[in-house]
């Protein structure tokens, strides 16, 4: 996947939005995240393609709303050539591959999201409490 893993403008946007119950909702992403991809992974195993479309498609509405670009669009594969798969009555077996990827970008998604929305981690070089150097900041007259 090309995708960054997330895209922090939309994660900024999603913060924004959901205010006080963006750690919440964050918390929901992952129960309901685990689930998808545990779905997924059951689906493809079972080599059914019309159990893949809903956890796909769910996995894929909740990624992109915190700016999770590469789950995003792995999800969003998986749903549509599961569709794919449905409608012209084939196995799924193409995407044994992405499945198999998706538990790692999970993962890796999950923790990038909940170190950004640590607040003891700081986020930027040079917020409060950082030294000054003698040519920064204010200046005696």
């Amino acid at each position: 996947m090309d995708a960054k893993l997330i895209d922090f403008t939309d994660f900024a946007q999603a913060r924004a939005e959901l205010g006080t119950d963006f750690v919440r909702i964050l918390g929901y992403f992952k129960e309901d995240g685990t689930k998808s991809v545990a779905a997924i992974e059951e689906a493809m195993r079972a080599r059914n393609a019309t159990a893949l479309v809903l956890p796909a498609h769910t996995l894929k509405g909740e990624s992109r709303q915190f700016g999770a670009e590469r789950l995003g669009d792995m999800a969003e594969e998986i749903e549509m050539v599961a569709r794919r798969c449905v409608e012209y009555h084939e196995s799924p077996e193409e995407l044994i591959e992405i499945v198999v990827a998706l538990r790692g970008c999970f993962a890796e998604t999950i923790a990038a999201l909940e170190a950004d929305s640590n607040p003891l981690v700081t986020r930027r070089p040079g917020g409060f409490g950082r030294r000054l150097e003698p040519t920064q900041g204010l200046t005696r007259l």
